[in-house]
């Protein structure tokens, strides 16, 4: 493989099916193209979250109650319970989805899509929640995260 340099989140590999041709390969959104990057495409991401506002979040109300008064504390005791209900879910011994707790549970608007954000690049979302969202490998969720706008797990999607 060449050392030409590529923007953030590419790879240049060989294809299989036609040897000694190369294509590019962008890891954030699991595309390819046979044509290299341009350094102005910019690396992005595609998650879908699950927050739980509390009373000092920065707008304390959602979809589902118009005044939040929970703790903070409360807050990331909730999300650590949603937490170990999707934990026992991917095991295959109870607990509930990601996306059926999203639906349910999330004070955000995106619930009605199972928490999914769609595509977003960096500066786009608050600091936290944007590094652990650029940090995941797809299909991996965090730990609770904490933003301005209260507590979130976040699950990569792409």
């Amino acid at each position: 493989m060449s050392s030409e340099r590529l923007p953030e989140g590419w790879e240049k590999r060989e294809s299989k099916s036609r040897p000694g041709q190369f294509y590019y390969f962008n890891h954030a959104t699991g595309t390819s193209h046979w044509e290299a990057p341009k350094h102005d495409d910019v690396p992005q991401v595609r998650c879908s979250h699950i927050l739980v506002k509390h009373r000092e979040s920065r707008r304390p109300s959602s979809w589902r109650e118009d005044q939040i008064v929970i703790s903070k504390e409360e807050a990331y005791d909730i999300i650590r319970e949603l937490q170990n209900l999707i934990r026992l879910s991917d095991e295959g011994v109870g607990g509930e989805s990601f996306e059926s707790i999203a639906q349910r549970r999330s004070d955000c608007s995106s619930a009605k899509r199972s928490g999914d954000l769609g595509f977003f690049k960096r500066g786009e979302m608050q600091a936290a929640f944007e590094n652990v969202g650029f940090s995941l490998k797809v299909g991996e969720m965090s730990g609770p995260v904490e933003t301005d706008s209260g507590i979130h797990l976040i699950k990569r999607l792409a």
